[in-house]
């Protein structure tokens, strides 16, 4: 965890509205030289507080209309499977996120497709076969309500 201040925490919030924004951009906007400004932000880099800056693409105009919350079950939590579904989950660019989480399911999945058939192939051809898997629940979402990717510091 790093200790952040009034001016950190201002800087992180354009950053995260706007990682494009020149340090020259940001440290007028926070009232502080560039320099410092500067030093600040390769601080949150050295620190992993940023990992990476990205460009976000909007996943309709991109051709990927569905996206899919699926819930999955392993037959065992022995090393060998987790690693072998977390390894094929890596390798999966429509799979956007994966969690490990509590309750009667394994993981949480947030996958984009470009329709319905799209995500049943993937699904078919990648999940259901394999024998390290016992079960996988499907939820499509029907509207996006709300979209994130500013944390709330």
């Amino acid at each position: 965890m790093i200790d952040l201040d009034v001016l950190d925490v201002k800087i992180l919030s354009l950053l995260q509205k706007d990682a494009s924004l020149s340090t020259a951009e940001i440290a007028a906007a926070v009232g502080l030289s560039q320099s410092p400004c500067w030093r600040r932000i390769k601080r949150f880099r050295d620190e992993g507080l940023i990992r990476k800056e990205v460009c976000l693409l909007d996943p309709k105009v991109a051709g990927l209309g569905v996206t899919v919350f699926a819930t999955v079950t392993l037959v065992q939590h022995s090393e060998e499977q987790v690693r072998q579904f977390e390894d094929i989950v890596d390798r999966r660019p429509e799979i956007m996120e994966c969690y490990t989480i509590t309750g009667n399911r394994d993981y949480l999945l947030r996958i984009v497709a470009k329709d319905i058939e799209a995500y049943d192939r993937m699904l078919t051809e990648q999940f259901l076969h394999l024998p390290i898997i016992n079960s996988v629940n499907s939820r499509f979402a029907l509207r996006n309500v709300k979209y994130s990717t500013e944390l709330p510091i």
